[in-house]
């Protein structure tokens, strides 16, 4: 599906393409503890962990865009809310750090919370790092409808801007999500009116309510998200036909080291496509890889190639950034091709 040809093509495009980003933008932190530090609390008896390092990166649609800058896109346009808060100046911090990105439309709210991942890594001489329990913020209530106008109005402003749109909901509207019905209503708009300009939805929960955009689920949400629609269907490719006839366009279903499963409901016969994975030895960090991957897809689609081919290049995307241990990773133009010439035959 790739070959050296098609990945100079997207490679070679990416440069010049402007994307936008919508959805829930975290911060991932990270605590690196030395567990040779490890000493009793004289109060509890309980392990102390000591922390010798603190890493913070955009997390959630922030891993979206934290790929799309390491890959090279000229222009991100991101659009989301956050809290006025030390997370909010922290993930703010970081993101100013990747300069193809405009954040002019992440709104600041101080009456809520900037969602946060806070993961414990633990680091042991001879052991690849472990992670212990996450801490998470998040808000546990709706946006105010000032705030969903303010989101609207910014996606109908950069539309005519941008060559294809990344949604990250990794949270539903009612606990806080940035993806409202109203913003699933304009994206089911844009999309019907604009067939040939990408919009790919990633959903945690909620990817059968979308509409004329494409869909990247992973496997366990597919099949969630039929199986709670209609009885019977068992199979994970009877679930991505599924999704597809529901949305009118491809779907994207990434199935670990199978690779993707893709559904293009404009081929006559059953529009399935089995994408392999490319090998990774060693142990590997699977944090982030539905982003990278949904990262590439854009990238390529964007760039004009066909679905086939940006599923190959979210794969190989993804297998680079898997191979990252105790942070989410990227990947550069650079590393994608030392990774082709390790595949490619």
């Amino acid at each position: 599906m790739l070959n050296d040809e098609c990945l100079e093509r997207i490679l070679n495009g990416i440069p010049r393409l402007t994307l936008g980003v919508i959805g829930d933008l975290f911060l991932d932190r990270y605590l690196d503890i030395d567990a040779s530090l490890t000493e009793p609390s004289l109060e509890t008896g309980l392990d102390a962990y000591q922390v010798v390092r603190v890493r913070s990166y955009p997390g959630a649609a922030g891993t979206v865009i934290n790929n799309l800058a390491a890959l090279g896109v000229s222009r991100i346009l991101a659009i989301s809310l956050i809290g006025d808060d030390g997370e909010g100046f922290e993930l703010r911090r970081v993101l100013a750090n990747l300069t193809a990105v405009d954040g002019r439309r992440i709104f600041v709210d101080s009456g809520r919370r900037t969602p946060t991942y806070t993961k414990p890594m633990v680091h042991q001489v001879g052991l690849p790092p472990r992670e212990l329990s996450r801490l998470d913020i998040k808000n546990h209530c709706p946006i105010s409808p000032a705030m969903k106008d303010r989101l609207l109005g910014a996606l109908d402003e950069i539309w005519p801007q941008i060559d294809g749109l990344l949604v990250l909901d990794q949270m539903d509207q009612h606990t806080g999500g940035v993806i409202t019905e109203k913003i699933a209503t304009r994206l089911a708009e844009l999309g019907h009116s604009n067939s040939r300009k990408l919009i790919l939805v990633d959903s945690r929960e909620r990817v059968a309510m979308f509409r004329f955009v494409s869909l990247k689920p992973n496997q366990a949400e597919c099949m969630q998200a039929v199986r709670g629609r209609f009885a019977g269907s068992e199979s994970v490719e009877e679930c991505v036909r599924s999704l597809a006839r529901t949305t009118s366009r491809p779907v994207f279903c990434t199935c670990g080291a199978e690779g993707i499963l893709l559904a293009d409901p404009n081929e006559s016969e059953n529009g399935l496509t089995w994408v392999p994975a490319y090998p990774v030895a060693g142990p590997i960090d699977i944090v982030g890889a539905g982003d990278s991957t949904s990262a590439g897809i854009a990238c390529a689609i964007a760039g004009g190639v066909g679905l086939k081919e940006a599923a190959a290049f979210g794969n190989l995307v993804a297998s680079i950034t898997i191979q990252q241990l105790g942070s989410t990773g990227t990947a550069s133009p650079e590393q994608v091709w030392r990774r082709w010439l390790e595949v490619r035959y």
